[in-house]
């Protein structure tokens, strides 16, 4: 596509203008990278050429052309650098399917190859010296390679086929596919002017403000510009013919923080209904996390085709508009895109963080409902994989990064244990003070740096949590055995086996609900070894024992048995194996019988007639299997084995 060759033409002219002029000298980076990320110089940042590292970006200006109709991207993109090295070439991380027309560095074109798939030389002609602030521009045309999540993607309106839209998706590795950048996770780009022009009918949306819409000879150029540090993954366009609204959210000083809306035309009543959820979550979440981290910009969302959401800074791509989705994609302006993560082995910190974060939205009475579904399907994903670590192995592998139970669920989990290890006053504080690190803000954190913040504000030593959770692999699964007395003493004794040989167990607080008749309690048991044995007196005789009601643990529970207050001559159970009637006999009064699984999990619990004898139906619900019964008299508990065989 080589629709209007002049246009190239006038950008060249018009912005060398601004080259020539950029000669400032600069401070040397060479050994700290940018001020405030020492910790991150032993970190691999692949995929990024090596060849990247002698400068530091300052700022980028893009000039492109595209059409929703059209799979290509054609114009020029101008960086701005300080150099940590003195160097006659710079590399940039593009792709080589790409085609590049031409470079030019202070008005004169100098040469540039392909020196891999993904690495692109250019050589200067002189030696730039360390220290000094300068540019190049570079051309470029062709139909991007799509990769990851599809980085450069053309498709059409799911509710309205006869319409087409665009957009770029460049988190991991995608940015390098549709432009000349530098594909890591060390150096963040100061500022971006975004100038895209389209056909005349089309809007476009990206990060920071939009400055102006200019329209000429049937196309418009939208003019974004973002003032705050931005990795490359996070600098995105979405094209499409948009209706525009407005979501405001007030704010506690008077002002209002706006949020523009893109939305697909064939859905705009039903996102009018929908979007406005933003508001009471973007107010929780500058209450716990302080204010909104782009408050000179915007917040807003840009449909798009893909099946969830990309969290660009000051601009999330969604596809659809529900509770959970824009909650998540809004925390990852703080916890991603202010603070990201350092490596993409430390992905949770984004992922982890954001999934939680929705979580807090059901927590903190948004949708309070749903705070128990959200911790059992969290949990359900995270015990999924038994032997997987939050920390990822494999960066080279984009499944294994964004791995929705690693990354997301368990990461989530992660946070959520670590809550009820050092209690939600030192848990909120020390999120707060992470986020608002002078070091890290607006750039690069590891998952030691939030370590340190939270045993800085809870004075405690959490490296064993952190790595047996973080580093490694699985989760604990326990079993329980008590001993009950009338006088309300209990004895308990924990038991744990793990998923996955990492590690050798898990130190943890284990919350159990304890049961009675007519009470409960919960009690939480800070257990240390295996077959630590817990005893104290709740008040009250226990009849059952529940493990973690309240979903704090990434955990399993195999077995709970109850050792019996009184072993008394076996009560007769017929027939057995039983379909349906059964009937049970004893030498003393029964009170009442329960049936349980193996696990102990009691699946019927039935009142007698306090008679010597018991006559009564399993439930169809119970399926063929071997069951424990217990049968309570006045004089004991008697245990007994059912076979259910229908």
């Amino acid at each position: 596509m080589n629709r209007n060759n002049c246009i190239l033409l006038a950008g060249l002219l018009v912005f060398t203008i601004s080259v020539i002029r950029i000669n400032a000298q600069g401070e040397s980076f060479i050994k700290t990278l940018k001020p405030g990320t020492e910790h991150l110089q032993n970190r691999a940042f692949y995929p990024s050429s090596s060849k990247t590292g002698n400068y530091d970006l300052k700022y980028y200006r893009f000039d492109l052309e595209v059409d929703p109709e059209e799979e290509y991207i054609q114009g020029n993109v101008t960086p701005r650098f300080l150099m940590n090295a003195d160097a006659g070439s710079i590399y940039f991380d593009f792709n080589s399917e790409m085609l590049v027309d031409s470079v030019f560095y202070h008005g004169e074109e100098v040469e540039a190859e392909f020196t891999g798939d993904f690495e692109l030389k250019i050589d200067i002609g002189k030696i730039i010296k360390k220290g000094s602030i300068d540019s190049l521009t570079i051309f470029y045309q062709g139909n991007p390679t799509s990769s990851g999540f599809g980085s450069f993607e053309v498709a059409t309106m799911q509710c309205d086929p006869q319409k087409s839209v665009l957009w770029t998706l460049s988190e991991p590795y995608g940015a390098r596919d549709w432009w000349p950048t530098k594909q890591t996770l060390n150096d963040k780009i100061d500022s971006i002017d975004m100038y895209v022009t389209t056909p005349v009918g089309y809007k476009v949306g990206s990060n920071g403000l939009l400055i102006s819409k200019e329209e000429e000879n049937g196309y418009i150029t939208h003019f974004w510009k973002h003032i705050y540090p931005e990795p490359a993954y996070l600098i995105a366009i979405a094209v499409a013919d948009y209706a525009e609204y407005i979501d405001w959210v007030p704010l506690e000083n008077g002002d209002s923080l706006m949020v523009l809306e893109y939305v697909y035309p064939c859905n705009l009543d039903y996102a009018k209904t929908k979007t406005s959820d933003i508001v009471p979550s973007m107010q929780l979440f500058i209450e716990l996390f302080g204010e909104y981290p782009y408050i000179k910009e915007k917040y807003g969302h840009a449909q798009f085709g893909w099946g969830g959401g990309m969290e660009h800074s000051t601009i999330t791509f969604v596809s659809s508009f529900g509770h959970s989705l824009l909650a998540h994609e809004l925390a990852h302006q703080w916890f991603g895109d202010k603070i990201t993560c350092g490596s993409w082995e430390d992905i949770w910190l984004n992922e982890g963080f954001a999934t939680y974060i929705e979580g807090l939205t059901y927590d903190f009475g948004i949708n309070p409902q749903k705070w128990l579904n959200w911790k059992s399907n969290n949990l359900n994903s995270s015990v999924s994989q038994p032997n997987g670590s939050v920390f990822v192995d494999d960066t080279t592998s984009v499944g294994r990064i964004f791995s929705g139970s690693l990354s997301y669920s368990k990461g989530a989990y992660v946070l959520h244990m670590l809550r009820s290890v050092i209690g939600d006053q030192d848990f909120f504080a020390a999120i707060r003070s992470y986020i608002h690190d002078p070091k890290l803000i607006y750039g690069y954190a590891l998952t030691e740096d939030f370590q340190k913040h939270v045993e800085d504000q809870s004075g405690k030593d959490l490296n064993k949590f952190f790595k047996d959770w973080i580093y490694g692999k699985g989760f604990p699964i326990y079993s329980f055995e008590y001993d009950s007395k009338s006088d309300g003493n209990i004895s308990i004794k924990i038991k744990q086996k793990q998923s996955d040989p990492s590690v050798s167990f898990f130190e943890m607080p284990v919350p159990v609900r304890l049961i009675g008749q007519n009470k409960d309690t919960i009690v939480v048991l800070q257990n240390s070894q295996d077959g630590q044995v817990f005893n104290f007196n709740v008040g009250f005789k226990v009849n059952s024992l529940v493990f973690d009601p309240e979903k704090w643990l990434c955990a399993k529970v195999d077995i709970i048995n109850e050792i019996p207050e009184l072993q008394l001559n076996e009560s007769v159970i017929y027939p057995n194996p039983a379909s349906d009637q059964v009937n049970i006999f004893s030498e003393n009064i029964i009170n009442r019988i329960s049936i349980s699984g193996l696990d102990g999990k009691i699946l019927t619990d039935i009142k007698t007639d306090d008679k010597n004898s018991f006559e009564f139906y399993v439930p169809q619900a119970i399926a063929n299997g071997l069951y424990l019964v217990k049968v309570y008299t006045d004089k004991g508990i008697l245990l007994n084995k059912l076979n259910i065989c229908r």
